[in-house]
């Protein structure tokens, strides 16, 4: 019982939270309710299909693969790989964390997976030919240009100022993590 409240004591929180907002504020209780019902409809929608396509990354991909493409000695073109996936990568930024999870367990380098995530979160090119479109094209290129040497120097900061060991801890929860 005890195990149980402490995963689960974040929601028995936010449950106790909306229980005194509902008392205090009914219309915020409302409106606060009517947006987490709408988030987590849209979650709904994209998590399952997000979780099949990693459950077949899971499957069909080795590790060896992985490790050879975006691994530690991968250089340029696991960079360029990670790059092109977050880009190209469908889905709100809470989707690219299971995608990152299971890279990590696969073998991917954390540099990689922080560009990949960064990348995911910036560079999606369906928002980049709109925000050419509204913003024009020399905007988008400066911000996309940044947004690229602001990725590679936050993902090689990070892995430098964790260092080996940190990063093999990384590693092992990845692989270890309770489902």
């Amino acid at each position: 019982m005890k195990k149980l409240l402490k995963r689960y004591r974040l929601l028995l929180i936010l449950l106790l939270g909306y229980a005194i907002l509902y008392f205090i504020d009914l219309n915020l209780f409302t409106a606060s309710t009517n947006k987490t019902t709408n988030s987590l409809i849209e979650m709904v929608q994209i998590l399952p299909p997000i979780f099949i396509l990693l459950g077949l990354l899971d499957v069909w991909v080795k590790r060896e693969t992985i490790v050879k493409a975006m691994g530690k000695g991968s250089g340029i073109k696991g960079i360029l790989l990670a790059f092109f996936l977050g880009s190209a990568a469908a889905g709100p930024l809470y989707a690219a964390f299971p995608v990152a999870l299971t890279l990590l367990r696969k073998g991917s380098s954390f540099k990689n997976v922080l560009i990949l995530i960064g990348a995911w979160s910036t560079t999606k090119i369906p928002l980049l030919m709109f925000e050419a479109a509204s913003m024009g094209l020399q905007f988008t290129l400066l911000r996309f240009s940044l947004n690229i040497f602001g990725i590679l120097g936050i993902a090689w900061i990070s892995e430098k100022m964790l260092g080996s060991k940190e990063l093999d801890e990384i590693h092992q929860r990845a692989i270890t993590l309770e489902n």
